[in-house]
């Protein structure tokens, strides 16, 4: 597990391991997720790149949302 620290301008670095693991680049835009009292930073693809995502996986779609998130 990776940390990090708040500087005094509220501002972190992202650890260079979980950078290049998830390919973050200078200028990349991270939602700010907050979730069960955790903060989740995802970036931010273009729809086109997230194409396939769950081919072939297991994953039960309908899990993804609380329940609270859905209409």
């Amino acid at each position: 597990m990776e940390t990090v620290t708040v500087s005094s301008k509220y501002q972190v670095v992202i650890p260079e391991k979980v950078r290049r693991h998830h390919g973050i680049r200078p200028g990349d835009k991270l939602a700010v997720i907050v979730k069960h009292g955790v903060v989740h930073l995802v970036p931010v693809r273009p729809f086109e790149a997230s194409k396939g995502m769950f081919k072939g996986s297991k994953v039960d779609l309908r899990d993804l949302r609380d329940h609270s998130e859905r209409f």
